[in-house]
């Protein structure tokens, strides 16, 4: 399945993965925000915990199309995500997101916080202040 990913911390462009990752790979990043999740700390880089009443700021990434096979497996690696490893700190996810532009609603590959860590995050975690991460080098 071929979707835009929705980015939140340090894939964001000009945070420290975005070049690494993601430039030049890309058709478009637009704003957009992912409903029924907070943002929270984590340690250098945020977690999107599914709960409802938050919303997550950040952009929605298309790939270049011979890009995307390879961006797919690299992300899966920088977010340490392996389907159905139960050591997983992210899962990747299929969510709406709602574009800034126009206000559709757009699915998009999310990784959010594994079962575990966003049980954690809710019990003792930080939340990010208006679900937004920047400069946060």
């Amino acid at each position: 399945m071929i979707l835009p990913f929705f980015v939140y911390g340090t894939l964001r462009p000009g945070e420290r993965n975005h070049d690494l990752f993601l430039r030049g790979r890309t058709l478009g990043e637009e704003p957009g925000r992912l409903r029924g999740a907070t943002l929270y700390e984590g340690p250098g880089y945020p977690y999107a915990v599914e709960e409802p009443g938050g919303a997550v700021r950040g952009e929605l990434v298309t790939a270049l199309p011979d890009a995307y096979p390879a961006l797919l497996v690299e992300l899966d690696r920088l977010e340490e995500y392996v389907p159905g490893d139960p050591r997983n700190l992210y899962e990747r996810v299929v969510r709406e997101v709602v574009r800034d532009t126009d206000g559709a609603a757009v699915p998009a590959w999310v990784y959010v916080a594994a079962p575990a860590v966003a049980a954690r995050l809710r019990a003792r975690g930080t939340p990010v202040g208006g679900g937004q991460w920047r400069g946060r080098r």
